[in-house]
């Protein structure tokens, strides 16, 4: 696995042994920060099941100005800190807690970001909750982004809140969904 595009491009990142986690392919993330841009002019990111906290980086080095990757695996954890010492990637902080421990301390912190990530285990996909928590404590900046990353047969619908439902794209066995929050809103 690498960084795609941006001031790390083509760097290596460690990924976890074994299939405990399913990271994303270099095709899908490229895919995904194609439609969302190629690069940022600033901005916070949440990576809530970060993994090797590659799409983080990808963040990160297409011009994110900070990240926060979350990964309730001590494992995960370990090689998405590896991963920033490596890449010197000042800017992340990595919270190894669970999804619901991270959305509650960030909620309290105040923190709103300008794109969400979140690929949780497919088997283990609590995504509704996660949108409607990120809707109601307003963590998605107004023009923000959510993306959401599931298996090939899951549909969302509906909106949560100031966030609705902006496209999606299949490829191969996923389905990635964009929120985006509406622009003006008060949230």
């Amino acid at each position: 696995m690498r960084i795609v595009a941006g001031k790390w491009r083509s760097r290596p990142l460690a990924t976890l042994k074994g299939s405990a986690t399913r990271p994303t392919l270099d095709k899908v993330r490229e895919a995904v920060f194609s439609s969302l841009g190629q690069s940022f002019a600033g901005g916070s990111m949440l990576d809530l099941y970060a993994g090797s906290g590659a799409v983080a980086y990808e963040g990160l080095s297409r011009g994110m100005d900070d990240a926060v990757l979350v990964d309730q695996s001590a494992a995960a954890a370990a090689v998405i800190r590896a991963n920033k010492r490596t890449l010197q990637a000042d800017a992340a902080r990595i919270l190894n807690m669970s999804d619901t421990a991270a959305l509650k301390l960030l909620a309290a912190e105040g923190r709103e970001f300008d794109l969400v990530y979140l690929d949780p285990p497919y088997a283990q996909q609590r995504l509704r909750e996660v949108l409607q928590f990120l809707a109601d404590h307003a963590m998605v900046k107004p023009g923000g982004s959510v993306v959401l990353e599931s298996a090939r047969e899951d549909s969302f619908t509906g909106t949560y809140g100031p966030l609705y439902k902006a496209r999606e794209a299949v490829y191969g066995i996923t389905r990635i969904t964009y929120y985006k929050a509406l622009e003006g809103a008060s949230l």
